[in-house]
Formats: C-alpha cells, structure tokens, sequence
C-alpha cells in the first residue's frame, strides 16, 4: 500500500471529509456487523491463566496513541521483565527473542522497529516478538520473566491479564470499517483506562540539535507530532514502520540543504545503521505512581 493511499485511509478514519463520511456512512452495516463478532469473540473467549504477572496496555483504536513509551515506563520499574509485541513491519515470521535482557540478538529487520526500541530502552528486560502471544508468553516464563508486559493485546481475552487502556476520543466514533475502532470497551471487561494529563504526561527532549533540519517519520497519524516540534525546513511523512533506504533520506536532506534529520526513536532504531546526521526527538512518559499501585494492587491478588 503507497503512502497516499494509507494517508487517505487515516484522514478517512481520523478526521473525514465530506465525502469520506459519506462513505462512512454507506460501510455503517458491516461496522456493525463487524463489531457484533468482535463482541461474540470477546463472550466465547475463557481466559488462561499462564501462573505468571501479565499487564497488557493498548488502545481500541488503529494507529498510534503512545503504547510504546507507555510499555517502556512502565516496565523500566520491574525486575526480571518481559516486553511482548507481534512486531508489525518486521521482515520475518514467528518467534524471536530480541533482547535476552543482557543483550541484543537481532536486528532492527528481524525485530521490527518498536521492538528495537524496547530492546535499546529496556536493557535489563526480555523482549520477544510473535504472533502467538501464549507461545511468547511461555518462552518468557521459561527464561525466567516474572511480569510480563503485553503491547497492544486488548483483543486477547483468552489470556488472564489486567487490561490498561489508553482512552481515545475522536470525531468519527464507529467501528472498522467505517470508523477507526478495532474494537469497544465492553461493558463486562474489567480495564484500567487512562486518561492523558490526569494519569500520564508526555516528555520529549530534542537530542543533537541543528539550526536547520528536516522532519523525516514513518509513524501513524505524523500530525501528532506538531506540538513537540521545533522549527523545521521541510515534514517528510512516510507509512507508518516504513523501511527506509539510505538514498531517500540523503535526497531529502540534500534538497532542504539541512544539517540533519529530525526523527522519532521509531525511526531512528531503522536509519542510525546508515550513519547519517540525526537529530532525535525523544518522547518519554511520566506516569501517576496512582497507576503502579494498581499493578501492584493487582500483582498481589495474583500470590
């Protein structure tokens, strides 16, 4: 799928034009039928019990909403702890093991960039890529994880976890395929919901500053990124887990005559391999201690 073509499917879902909502509103149908199998899913589903700390943060929507500098602050706080992802934009299938919480065994094609990120951010902690969620949840356990953390596994109602959320609110609020929810917040569901500025903040830092840069990013809906930016030459958006080639990036900088690259830590675990000038626009998370209560709260009703 090309750039424009995705672009358009984000502003479709996000923030539609007329005839967008239009067409939202001609898929209405197989929203509803789509969200009432969601639903039949979540009723059918008994969860397992795996005999080990599971804390899942996601979100109900498609794209980005900040899962993964939630997970990393999150986890940073725990000891013999496991980071697992399916991986999205990865150049392989199955399970890999990214970091062994010593060191770092894959690359960034293997891996897939988020996992990169967890890999780099998270030293200490075991990071594994799969489909199978149990799979990678037993492989945890048996490397000696004892809590483990699940990004973006909401929809897994097989698996006995807490469930956090980051809440989302947009204009259009339907389901796929006419709106951008994979899924909803269903009444019966026990979840931590989050809420930005009262439960958790954002933090970025500006690394390796030059007076002229280009903005280059490969995440979903870019436009999140405006109110962190400093002035820039020129905003290059890409599809979100873009693999990039070293010869776009040098086309960009040298058409804006800039000193460097301003990037996100998403793309810069992918483009630091071609030794190119990089300016990183770092996002953290500060979380309410209110929230690891909770986790504790949680870890304790488990022993």
């Amino acid at each position: 799928m090309n750039n424009s073509l995705i672009f358009w499917v984000e502003k479709y879902l996000y923030n539609p034009n007329l005839f967008q909502k239009m067409l939202s509103i001609i898929f209405l149908p197989f929203s509803w039928l789509y969200c009432f199998f969601m639903w039949l899913n979540f009723k059918i589903q008994k969860p397992q019990n795996f005999g080990i700390d599971i804390v899942s943060v996601g979100n109900l929507n498609v794209g980005g909403s900040g899962k993964t500098p939630l997970v990393t602050t999150l986890a940073s706080r725990y000891k013999n702890a496991a980071v697992i992802l399916r991986g999205f934009g990865r150049e392989s299938l199955g399970l890999y093991v990214i970091s062994d919480g010593n060191k770092i065994l894959e690359d960034v094609a293997i891996s897939g960039d988020e996992a990169m990120i967890y890999a780099n951010k998270l030293p200490n902690a075991i990071v594994i890529v799969s489909e199978d969620r149990k799979q990678a949840i037993k492989k945890a356990k048996d490397m000696g994880a004892k809590i483990v953390f699940l990004d973006d596994a909401y929809s897994k109602h097989d698996i006995h976890k807490l469930d956090i959320l980051i809440e989302s609110n947009f204009i259009n609020n339907n389901c796929l395929p006419s709106g951008p929810y994979r899924e909803r917040l269903w009444k019966s569901k026990e979840v931590v919901l989050l809420r930005e500025e009262f439960d958790f903040k954002r933090k970025t830092t500006l690394k390796d500053r030059c007076d002229k840069m280009s903005l280059i990013t490969a995440i979903a809906r870019p436009s999140r990124l405006d109110k962190f930016l400093p002035d820039v030459v020129s905003k290059n958006y890409f599809a979100d887990h873009y693999n990039f080639s070293k010869d776009e990036v040098e086309a960009i900088l040298k058409r804006d005559k800039s000193d460097s690259a301003l990037v996100t830590y998403k793309d810069y675990v992918k483009l630091k391999q071609f030794d190119l000038p990089l300016s990183l626009l770092d996002l953290e998370m500060e979380v309410d201690e209110k929230i690891f209560k909770i986790i504790e709260d949680y870890r304790a009703k488990k022993d």
